[in-house]
């Protein structure tokens, strides 16, 4: 089976809507999966990494 994630679609969904955005930290523009939210900050890929908070270890 192909995977469908890739393509931007998920499986027996479709494809997602994509919403442009400014990354509240570099400035650069980007496309988000949701409708970004007045006065909540939107973060490219890039930048997204740098504000998730690090999963413990499962070990």
């Amino acid at each position: 089976m192909a995977n469908d994630y890739k393509s931007g679609g998920r499986r027996g969904f479709g494809p997602r809507e994509m919403h442009k955005a400014t990354c509240a930290d570099c400035g650069k523009e980007c496309e988000v999966p949701f409708k970004p939210t007045e006065g909540r900050p939107v973060y490219c890929r890039e930048c997204f990494q740098k504000h998730r908070p690090e999963r413990p270890s499962r070990y």
